[in-house]
């Protein structure tokens, strides 16, 4: 229940963000122009980009914290905490110097800008680089009451700031201000956000004390987090190697239609993965008490569940690309972008089957697998972008993920089942994937044929996602959910319609 619980306060910390970052879009574009948008894009990868001199300790401080905390170590908890604190603050002045003084190299002669926006783009990248400082240390900071199953106060924080920054963006350029102003509220707002981390994290932890780590301490996360860093890799290179190539070799303004598309889905499809990381501190306490039979039964709900949940999503995003485009965005985007929303979306879906096993194997101890799995990923997936952009632009680099997607995940699955992950892939198929994916398939071949029909006339579209949300539903209690949480389901429907009548 506790991992249920926390798993939906992390999910509920990123929908209503979500939902309102998805709302605002449409107004940032039509302000920033669809240049200037691509503009705010690049800057943002740009700086997402130098994170990679982030060695990830931010996973073995969580991995430890939790072993810890299970324990009762606070000595402990202190040196690791202490220890992840210098790291994040020298990385994030270290990136931050980078960026700063490479802005005029960056904006001048790496990227496609057109020369009425370079000024704009060099001040822009000059503010962005001390919001590389407070990111770096707010990421931190948010883990450690993650790592102590404190995930309500995180997505607390994470829906207060996640809603307020894109609309404060809206009010920004309605009143008349542009792109560095945006960029520097950003920045105010990830250093307010830091300071309220970290007076949640001595209420959490009033013994806190920053001591220099013990050599075996610093020597356990250095190790742990040198694996888990190739992950984080794969991960940024996943999140902005695309669009920093795009903007490189196709320009702005293709950039703005790529980037509308990949964000719905990366946006919708990676809500779940809140729901799923929660299992990474978790799979560490039971590792550290000796807890494997159920972790055993954790990983084969949890894994049935996401994918019914991802799958699911992956229907309503993949199949209604084009609709929600031409309504959401305009037609323009919708031409552009509906087949890569799709692709990307299918991409998003398969990548997502290596996400529990990735945060199992991880908790187990065993970051070597799937960092080493991660590394080769990235790299196939960059290959694949940057060939596939120019044989086929923007639509090109969204089959450049789903291809290497699809070719690392099998590879993976295959690898670590029975060997790091202690269930075996044909149980895993058997057990939590069969009956999600048949449902999946016979709704969206159902769902697909229809909106063929319906074409691009609005009440129709609206009939059809209700009907296909509607047999989601219901299939999916009815033969996803396991017998137990079913009558649990039920049970707490019936009281709660009892307390009502």
């Amino acid at each position: 229940m506790n991992i249920t619980r926390n798993a939906l306060f992390n999910f509920a910390g990123g929908v209503l963000p979500a939902l309102i970052t998805l709302a605002t879009i449409p107004i940032i574009v039509r302000s920033l122009g669809d240049a200037g948008y691509g503009l705010f894009t690049l800057i943002t990868a740009i700086v997402g980009y130098f994170a990679l001199i982030d060695i990830n300790v931010t996973a073995g401080s969580v991995k430890y914290i939790a072993e810890y905390a299970a324990k009762n170590n606070r000595r402990g908890i202190n040196q690791t905490l202490s220890f992840g604190l210098l790291v994040y603050f020298s990385i994030g002045i270290v990136g931050a110097t980078a960026i700063f003084f490479g802005a005029t190299y960056l904006i001048h002669h790496v990227f496609e800008i057109p020369a009425n926006l370079m000024a704009l783009g060099e001040d822009s990248l000059h503010v962005a680089a001390f919001g590389f400082l407070f990111t770096q240390i707010q990421t931190y900071f948010q883990s450690v009451p993650q790592s102590l199953h404190r995930y309500d106060m995180t997505s607390r924080i994470e829906m207060a700031f996640g809603t307020i920054v894109p609309l404060a963006t809206v009010g920004i350029l309605i009143a008349g201000f542009g792109l560095v102003e945006v960029i520097l509220f950003r920045v105010i707002a990830s250093a307010v956000n830091c300071v309220i981390l970290w007076v949640i994290i001595r209420r959490l932890l009033p013994d806190l004390r920053i001591i220099w780590p013990e050599r075996d301490i610093a020597h356990g996360l250095i190790e742990f987090s040198a694996f888990s860093f190739l992950s984080r890799i794969a991960a940024l290179t996943y999140t902005y190697a695309d669009k920093l190539i795009i903007g490189s070799v196709v320009g702005l303004k293709e950039l703005a239609y790529y980037t509308v598309a990949a964000t719905l889905a990366n946006r919708v499809l990676g809500l779940t993965f809140r729901l799923s990381s929660v299992l990474f501190p978790s799979a560490s306490a039971l590792s550290a008490n000796g807890e494997t039979v159920r972790l055993q039964l954790l990983y084969i709900k949890a894994s049935r569940y996401i994918v019914f949940i991802n799958g699911s999503i992956l229907i309503l995003v993949g199949i209604f690309s084009y609709p929600i485009l031409y309504y959401w965005m305009n037609p323009d985007f919708a031409r552009y972008g509906a087949l890569i929303l799709a692709i990307v979306a299918v991409a998003q879906f398969v990548d997502s089957l290596t996400n529990i096993p990735s945060l199992i194997n991880d908790g187990l101890g065993h970051p070597r697998v799937s960092g080493s799995f991660a590394l080769v990923r990235a790299c196939i997936g960059l290959i694949a972008v940057y060939g596939f952009v120019y044989l086929w632009g923007i639509q090109g680099v969204a089959w450049a993920h789903l291809i290497s997607a699809s070719l690392m995940t099998t590879l993976f699955l295959v690898f670590v089942h029975g060997r790091t992950v202690p269930c075996t892939l044909s149980e895993l198929l058997k057990r939590s994937y069969a009956m999600p994916m048949t449902i999946i398939v016979a709704v969206a071949s159902l769902s697909g044929l229809l909106v063929q029909e319906a074409g691009n006339r609005i009440l129709p579209l609206i009939v059809i996602m209700a009907i296909s949300i509607i047999l989601l539903v219901v299939l999916g209690v009815s033969f996803v959910l396991m017998p137990n949480d079913r009558s649990k389901l039920f049970s707490a429907l019936r009281t709660i319609f009892l307390r009502k009548v």
